[in-house]
């Protein structure tokens, strides 16, 4: 696995043209329309807080929301690994993420018809969970793509800048969307918020933002050749999945033990982003206003710490710049436990950020490198599969010690609990060398 000459490694590590790495990366930028506008920081917002407020019956529009997302979670979880094989087989990765990236601008385009009425709450939280499952399911071909558009030398380095320009691109388009349609009801541009209207063109706008910055990996990158395999049906590609994992348990448990560790920290960096904000305002007195001044700067740093790591996962391998970021996130999460004040939230809750961007980053390039070349869907379906598979943990635990203690604070137990079972797991699991240097 460790051997090969100079020759072998000189024909690997030939240089893909900068303008497929420009192109892979105009996706990562783009995808944060759906990923920060959508679910995260706006859309839901409005479909929990505006348009199922006045719900009749004992369920909120919260608690809908939250069980629509899981069923989208259970659907990416049985179908990622199966459309990754798939693709991998037919050589049709760019194809995949064509189709799916449209639907996931369909989606996000219908969102516009979702009005400020209860009654619509039913077309948004369908729409957000079928754009949720193609959004998923458009990572699998995206991150198998990693591979071609660098070399054995550049996939920490492709990789980080990949992660970072998602992380710029949520952070423009959020600020586009509060100061032109949201700020002072209606934005600089003085959209009426009646209907919803000024948050319904907000979802126009991702659409198109989404949209158009998917083009370019579809137009540049040329297709990858295909595996040479047999064409199967769906019944028949669960059974090659089925027996894959089987061989892949016995031949290379490294692998298995990697998709169990990264499952485990990404649930807990996940959980970071979408708990800062309550903690916040419920324990470090932040205004509301500061606090979405903290989350431009938090994914400020996020995207600088995934461009920064990138080098070191080249040098040093991804193993090392995933075990210090979650070292250095454990002691960051005890310090919020032991500290008061917004000050102290500043210097910590930074702290935590600046190495979420490396880690995530760091979890794509070792998977890349664990990956034989023509299995990279399949290996991504895999990981899309487990991620989704562990994602109710560390949410389940941040709530499960808040009942327990009576306090927001203890919530950040549970986090760091999952935080460290991820670090734990990940220290059995040997370092990384590319494959594709044994396949030269």
């Amino acid at each position: 696995m460790d051997g090969g000459g100079g020759s072998r490694v000189t024909a690997a590590e030939e240089a893909p043209p900068r303008s497929w790495v420009a192109a892979w990366c105009t996706w990562d930028w783009g995808s944060a329309a759906f990923n920060a506008v959508m679910t995260t920081f706006v859309f839901t917002v409005y479909l929990t807080s505006s348009v199922g407020k006045d719900l009749p019956g004992p369920v909120s529009a919260t608690s809908w929301l939250s069980w629509s997302m899981a069923a989208a979670g259970f659907v990416v979880a049985v179908l990622a690994p199966v459309m990754g094989r798939r693709s991998d087989m037919a050589g049709n990765r760019k194809r995949s993420l064509g189709w799916w990236s449209l639907l996931v601008f369909l989606c996000t385009l219908g969102c516009f018809f979702v009005r400020d009425d209860y009654h619509y709450l039913w077309l948004g939280l369908i729409l957000l969970a079928f754009g949720t499952v193609c959004y998923e399911l458009s990572n699998v071909p995206y991150y198998a793509m990693l591979r071609q558009v660098s070399t054995p030398g550049t996939i920490g380095r492709v990789s980080g800048v990949g992660w970072a320009c998602g992380y710029l691109g949520g952070i423009v388009l959020l600020l586009v969307c509060n100061f032109g349609f949201i700020a002072g009801d209606g934005g600089l541009l003085g959209l009426t918020t009646s209907d919803g209207l000024n948050i319904r063109l907000v979802a126009v706008l991702a659409a198109l933002w989404f949209g158009l910055s998917a083009l370019p990996v579809l137009l540049v990158l040329p297709r990858e050749k295909p595996v040479a395999a047999p064409r199967l049906g769906i019944v028949g590609s669960y059974r090659d999945l089925f027996a894959s994992i089987r061989e892949l348990w016995r031949l290379d448990r490294n692998v298995v033990v990697f998709l169990v560790a990264q499952a485990l920290f990404r649930d807990a960096l996940a959980a970071v982003f979408t708990f800062g904000a309550v903690l916040g305002t419920t324990v470090y007195g932040m205004a509301a206003s500061t606090v979405l001044i903290f989350g431009v700067v938090a994914n400020v740093f996020a995207a600088a710490g995934a461009f920064v790591a990138g080098r070191f996962d080249d040098r040093y391998g991804p193993k090392p710049v995933i075990v210090v970021s979650l070292i250095t996130m454990t002691v960051a999460g005890i310090a919020l436990l032991l500290v008061s004040g917004e000050a102290m939230f500043w210097v910590f809750g930074l702290m935590l950020t600046i190495f979420v961007g490396p880690a995530q980053s760091s979890a794509r390039s070792f998977l890349t490198r664990l990956t034989p070349p023509g299995h990279e869907g399949q290996m991504f379906g895999l990981y899309q599969t487990t991620g989704r598979a562990a994602s109710f943990i560390a949410p389940t635990l941040f709530g499960a010690f808040i009942a327990l203690f009576g306090a927001d604070r203890a919530g950040i137990v549970g986090i760091l609990i999952v935080l460290i079972a991820g670090l734990s797991v990940l220290l059995l699991v040997r370092p990384a060398r590319d494959r594709a240097l044994d396949a030269v």
